[in-house]
């Protein structure tokens, strides 16, 4: 079957409202897959005004069942999977600030950067649709680097979904300011699991090779949303070949940067 992951800190569950399966049953398959550490990261909720609401990210109400359960499988899994609790963020520019206290109200080991839409999600562009615009592309990046300066992510996931489709001259512009940022700021990116899995548009094995220029570090992110995803299978096998064919620098333990859950962050 090939190598497997020994960890992994990209894990949804079933409050994102896209991902299936109970919280026991991602550590449970976890432990039987040979996993060491397991961090679950389901995406964070936002309090957006004029009553907007997220499809795919839990309710500000469940933060507090779903840390419970979190921290119940901690105790059942102690001393055989260590066990994490974070959440995948899109940095958004008008609600980032009030969001972290709202993680301050329950425990917060982490946030992963997962940034799905350029802006704000309610008035900006799909980051994983295609595009030839690179106005969309340069937003995108600039979003990005903002988010790693801040200096609270512990890691970018899937830093290639942009569906850019235009020139690679101006894509290897833009993705390089990313790139740079992440090795300033000792940001890992990752190599995303269900993207092979599923053949997506991303691991962008051109953003890799870009990647590979710069002093950054990788991570194997599993990005599960079934228990299922932390079984061996061959789209570990892929992502360990993409990082031997770039000669990446691919760590496993992730060090944790502490949000800043007080106060703002400018």
């Amino acid at each position: 079957m090939g190598r497997m992951i020994k960890t992994n800190y990209h894990t949804h569950a079933k409050y994102c409202n896209h991902a299936a399966g109970e919280i026991r049953d991602y550590a449970e398959q976890a432990y039987e897959s040979g996993l060491t550490v397991l961090g679950f990261s389901d995406h964070t909720p936002y309090r957006f005004a004029d009553g907007y609401t997220s499809w795919y990210r839990m309710k500000p109400e469940e933060r507090e069942t779903y840390v419970r359960e979190v921290q119940a499988c901690r105790e059942e899994f102690a001393g055989k999977l260590e066990i994490h609790i974070g959440y995948e963020v899109e940095y958004y520019p008008k609600h980032f600030d009030a969001l972290l206290p709202e993680l301050n109200l329950t425990e917060c080991e982490y946030i992963i950067l997962g940034q799905h839409f350029t802006r704000n999600e309610y008035d900006g562009v799909y980051s994983g649709g295609g595009t030839e615009d690179e106005s969309i592309l340069k937003e995108y990046v600039d979003q990005v680097c903002r988010a790693m300066e801040l200096g609270v992510f512990s890691y970018f996931a899937h830093p290639d979904l942009i569906g850019y489709e235009g020139d690679g001259e101006i894509y290897e512009k833009h993705m390089s300011r990313l790139c740079a940022t992440a090795a300033a700021t000792d940001t890992p990116l990752e190599i995303n699991v269900r993207g092979l899995k599923f053949g997506s548009r991303y691991p962008n094995e051109n953003f890799i090779r870009i990647a590979s220029r710069y002093p950054v570090k990788f991570i194997i992110g599993t990005d599960a949303h079934e228990p299922k995803d932390l079984r061996p299978g061959d789209e570990y096998e892929a992502a360990f070949r993409l990082a031997d064919k770039y000669g990446l620098d691919l760590i496993e333990r992730l060090k944790f940067k502490k949000p800043l859950l007080t106060g703002t962050i400018g």
